[in-house]
């Protein structure tokens, strides 16, 4: 693993170089760059192929690891609680934003109508409790694992970890072992894969670059320049200020080691593609504990979605604004509460989302004018997977504090 450890310390640089080739490369080539695409596509695959087990052997090991049911379930509580804190705080710095700058105003509809469409209409609503919480809970864990739902191998990766941890000390150190050893096999193999890693980012750069849609941008310029400058706050202010009151690690130091995440997280737009390096550049270069890192970055990975939430809350304010609409007190707890669970609900893929159809329609807001923002959504998307990686570190660095102490 000594190669593979040290090319980790080297993969931010040459990471953040084939970015800058890529982008180079789609602006010169335009829409002819998507050739690229079917390369950028593999890499990801490549990833995806082991996020699945890694993400349950993890959490299993994790769970089991930290000690008793009820320790894991503080530690477990206490994460849970940081990522709902910081997502309700995006929402909320979001809102303010979109008030304070206004994104949506001035655009002329007349300009734009011809891109609205009915097609999203129908597509927002969100599940009620009941129906949540029935669909967390696997019927046929193997099942979920086949179909490659993370909500629900969460779920049973807890509690299996909570069993583990409650045996015999003889079987749980030899259940604990082999989690182990597969969870390194795994790691190994992400390794090996992050070889190919500056290839395969050149190529979703270049693709992303050169076929995003420069006329669309600038339609939406102010207010990707507005959530660019939330993200900015919500990295380098909520999280400095969490790692300065809570962890015993600089704030200073933790973003010198975290900027190869970023970096990944930039090109794939995936948090857990990201996983496997979030996890070695935890352990490795921050000193937080395999314990916890296996417990914490997971869920993180699944929960944690704190650049979605600025973008949810901005888009609400952008389209707003674009129609006209005054929004009151009740439009802002709509657009809340229901940014932060569709947040926390949303499987860490790259991708359109369509959670934000949810979020306006619970403010009463149109969502014809919504192709106005998919046809960027993976630049959004790049940015937003790196502040999200970024929360999921630091609640791992936090709450390995908490539990040294404990």
């Amino acid at each position: 693993m000594k190669n593979g450890k040290k090319l980790l310390k080297n993969l931010g640089a040459i990471i953040i170089i084939a970015m800058l080739v890529g982008i180079v490369t789609g602006a010169i080539m335009g829409e002819s760059a998507s050739m690229f695409r079917p390369i950028g596509d593999l890499f990801v695959q490549l990833i995806r192929m082991v996020v699945i087990p890694l993400v349950a052997v993890s959490i299993i090991g994790g769970a089991a690891s930290i000690g008793n049911g009820k320790s894991a379930g503080k530690i477990g509580a206490s994460a849970f609680a940081y990522y709902l804190g910081t997502t309700v705080i995006a929402v909320v710095l979001g809102l303010v934003a979109g008030e304070i700058f206004k994104p949506g105003s001035g655009i002329s509809l007349e300009s734009v109508n011809s891109m609205f469409s009915n097609e999203y209409i129908d597509k927002g609503s969100l599940p009620g409790f009941w129906e949540t919480l029935i669909g967390i809970v696997p019927a046929n864990p193997i099942k979920a694992l086949v179909e490659g739902n993370i909500l629900q191998i969460l779920f049973f990766s807890l509690f299996l970890g909570f069993g583990i941890s409650s045996l015999k000390e003889d079987k749980k150190a030899y259940l604990i072992k082999f989690l182990d050893g597969l969870n390194d096999a795994l790691v190994f193999i992400i390794l090996k894969i992050m070889y190919i890693a500056p290839i395969g980012v050149f190529a979703l750069m270049a693709d992303a670059t050169g076929t995003f849609g420069y006329k669309i941008l600038l339609l939406v310029l102010k207010l990707f320049v507005v959530y660019v400058i939330v993200l900015v706050i919500h990295t380098f202010g909520v999280y400095t200020l969490a790692l300065k009151l809570f962890s015993k690690i600089s704030p200073l130091h933790f973003f010198k080691k975290i900027y190869k995440v970023q970096a990944v997280a930039l090109s794939t737009s995936s948090s857990m593609a990201t996983l496997a390096v979030n996890m070695e550049t935890c352990e490795d270069e921050l000193g937080v504990s395999k314990e916890t890192t296996s417990f914490v970055l997971p869920l993180g990975a699944t929960i944690n979605m704190d650049g979605n939430a600025v973008y949810y809350a901005l888009a609400a304010c952008f389209f707003a604004q674009l129609f006209g609409i005054q929004l009151g007190m009740p439009e802002y707890i709509a657009i809340i509460i229901t940014a932060t669970i569709g947040s926390i609900g949303q499987a860490g893929v790259p991708g359109p989302s369509l959670l934000v159809v949810a979020v306006l329609l619970a403010a009463n807001i149109p969502v014809i004018g919504l192709p106005l923002l998919f046809g960027v959504d993976r630049l959004f998307d790049m940015l937003r997977t790196a502040v999200n990686v970024t929360g999921d570190a630091t609640c791992a660095v936090i709450v390995d504090k908490y539990r040294d102490e404990k």
